[in-house]
């Protein structure tokens, strides 16, 4: 189920909501757990026995942990660390792994006989594995009380809005919430409707009909050149933002309807100067994830100089393996990488001032660079595009007659591209990381009714599914 199909937004939330507040306290728990287990079958309906297999390790492994001896404590974190991560292994990666070798072998001419399995990666396995993950290292670490209700845990694990593509919730900010009543709130009510309209904006407006291009041209490169290229990475960027930010928005605000506050996972990552400032504003959710239980596991910056780069590297290198199985994944991942080691080793000899304004459109640049690996169906297909776009550049003759024989279409796309733009410099304007809150007030309704004008007139409901569900 899509939360930009007309069924969820007419007939599962609106069901799902109501009853939540009609139904006496104690029996809500159960009601959003039956209502995000529904939800997630209606991808594919046994693989809700994988989550069922995580949900009771994870519950085990967390009351065991905290009532055994210290020296104990780590073979129960292990046990389920394996568990999890062998799960995650053999649906997302055990084919990529597989393919890898043969090809390996077949070049040392060894016969090595590996087999290719038939197998669909479950929806969402990534963001809930995770999110399982954090709440068992949580409790380890003595940060987090076992939870003792099973019912409640596997709710924390499956709660819908987030179930498929976060935000990743950690156990300290949602747990607690699934304990405590909530009672209808207007105010929040309001302001989670809000959210999701502008989600639905960004996702049915911006990111969809910024797809037809780009699918169009990176979908036959063949029959377009560097300047089409150019055009169809600006445009991926503000595809892939518009799609997951907007459906990070979605969750927060269905979630918010019912009292439930989620975790912001984006704060405007195109104003960022600095790849840095980039990643802390960027799907926040799971780069601090990566940086709290990868990069400070191990060592962080406590470190020599060399071993902090090595941190830094191996860190998005994981990162962008766990995006996807496929090697266009690994180079995004290792390129962030670079730039943050790059960023950082040339900020420590020198001390250049540029103008903001400038440093953000430099920044833009090399994220832009990045997301054709993300985008590209292949290593040989990004390398077609970046050579095509440093050989031929922006070629405005070879470029024109697209652009004209899509001239509306494109100037939609352009114009609510650039109202995203002023809203989040409206939302988070100013320095690097102060984000300051949207002023005035009146902004606020006036642009989620402009979002709800623009969604009911110019909104694409094919039933597209969220980039990010694939992971």
């Amino acid at each position: 189920m899509l939360f930009n199909s007309l069924y969820f937004i007419f007939v599962f939330f609106p069901i799902v909501t109501f009853g939540y507040f009609m139904l006496p306290w104690k029996w809500r728990w159960f009601w959003l757990l039956a209502a995000s287990c529904l939800f997630y079958m209606f991808f594919v309906p046994k693989y809700i026995l994988i989550l069922a297999v995580t949900i009771l390790i994870d519950y085990v492994a967390g009351r065991v942990m905290e009532s055994c001896r210290p020296e104990r404590r780590r073979m129960f974190l292990v046990m389920s660390i394996v568990s999890n991560l062998g799960m995650l292994f053999f649906f997302k990666y055990f084919n990529f792994f597989s393919e890898n070798l043969h090809q390996a072998a077949e070049a040392l001419g060894w016969n090595m006989p590996i087999p290719y399995l038939s197998i669909i990666l479950p929806i969402g396995l990534s963001f809930h594995t995770f999110q399982s993950l954090s709440y068992v290292i949580e409790v380890y670490r003595g940060r987090q009380k076992a939870e003792r209700h099973l019912g409640i845990f596997a709710l924390y694990v499956m709660f819908y809005p987030q179930l498929v593509a976060g935000p990743i919730e950690r156990p300290q900010n949602l747990l607690p919430q699934f304990h405590e009543r909530h009672d209808f709130d207007y105010a929040k009510f309001v302001s989670g409707l809000q959210l999701v309209m502008w989600g639905l904006f960004k996702k049915t407006v911006v990111a969809d009909r910024a797809a037809v291009f780009v699918n169009q041209i990176y979908g036959n490169l063949s029959a377009y050149h560097g300047s089409h290229y150019l055009l169809a990475t600006v445009l991926f960027a503000f595809q892939i933002y518009g799609d997951f930010s907007g459906y990070s928005d979605i969750a927060r605000g269905l979630a918010r309807t019912m009292g439930f506050e989620l975790m912001r996972n984006f704060r405007a990552p195109y104003l960022a100067a600095s790849i840095s400032e980039f990643w802390q504003r960027w799907h926040i959710s799971l780069s601090s994830w990566f940086r709290d239980y990868v990069y400070i596991s191990l060592g962080g910056n406590r470190v020599s100089q060399s071993r902090n780069y090595f941190n830094l590297f191996v860190t998005f290198l994981l990162s962008g393996l766990w995006h996807g199985a496929n090697w266009t994944y690994v180079i995004w991942g290792s390129l962030n990488g670079l730039y943050l080691i790059a960023q950082k080793y040339l900020g420590e000899r020198f001390r250049v001032r540029v103008a903001h304004v400038w440093a953000v459109a430099v920044n833009f640049v090399l994220v832009c660079l990045t997301w054709v690996f993300f985008r590209a169906a292949s290593l040989s297909d990004a390398m077609r595009v970046l050579s095509s776009i440093a050989r031929e550049g922006l070629d405005w003759a070879a470029l024109r007659p697209y652009v004209l024989s899509n001239s509306m279409h494109l100037t939609l796309v352009a114009v609510f591209i650039g109202l995203l733009c002023f809203c989040d410099w409206l939302a988070f304007g100013g320095g690097a990381v102060r984000f300051k809150p949207m002023r005035p007030l009146i902004w606020r309704p006036a642009l989620t009714v402009l979002a709800l004008t623009a969604v009911l007139i110019f909104g694409r409901f094919a039933n597209t599914q969220f980039i990010y569900f694939q992971f």
